[in-house]
């Protein structure tokens, strides 16, 4: 079976997007600024990378299988126009799924019934693969329901002052880390954490 694996690029001060969902052009701006290409799976859409950075990104993406990401993060992007840049099939948590979809043969699933049912059906269509989850709320509580296997940072050289942080305040007490992977690429440094559990 993958593994679960939350990542986001997040600020020196612990937020993966500012106040009212700023910060994105300072957040993402290792995206574009190298010389190695990378292509995603939206049609024209290439990434201009560092080559360590393009070589996590290729990490990350090449053992992806599905995502799980919060209906925040589905409508602050209007879905990716129903293809996400990494080509996986996408199960979206939320309340109530939308009334319109304008990509309904689109690999997206709305799950109304929590982020623990989101994960076990994303790792079966990730089918052996990594399942990614998203920053935030989704991460947080998988997190305390022990399905977060590692945690990829990409640690951006900016202070946002506030915003939504990578983990939501839970209930359930520290939880460990494993010493990090460090890579280091042009204004971000890449964090790679394997979450601890007791007697692991």
């Amino acid at each position: 079976m993958g593994k679960v694996i939350a990542s986001a690029s997040m600020s020196l001060d612990g937020f993966v997007s500012g106040p009212e969902e700023s910060g994105f052009d300072r957040l993402f701006a290792w995206y574009a600024n190298g010389d190695t290409e990378v292509q995603t799976a939206q049609a024209g859409r290439l990434f201009r990378m560092t080559a360590e950075s393009a070589r996590v990104w290729d990490e990350l993406s090449t053992g992806l299988g599905a995502l799980v990401v919060g209906r925040r993060a589905f409508d602050v992007t209007t879905g990716w126009e129903g293809r996400h840049p990494l080509g996986v099939p996408v199960f979206v948590v939320t309340h109530r799924a939308p009334v319109t979809w304008p990509y309904p043969d689109a690999p997206f699933t709305f799950v109304t019934d929590g982020v623990e049912r989101a994960i076990a059906m994303a790792l079966e269509a990730a089918d052996g693969r990594n399942v990614g989850v998203t920053a935030g709320a989704i991460a947080s509580q998988a997190l305390a329901m022990g399905l977060l296997d590692e945690v990829w940072v990409a640690l951006v050289p900016v202070l946002l002052g506030g915003g939504r942080p990578f983990f939501e305040a839970w209930s359930g007490g520290p939880v460990a880390l494993d010493d990090p992977e460090v890579r280091v690429g042009r204004g971000v440094t890449h964090l790679r954490y394997r979450v601890e559990r007791p007697g692991t």
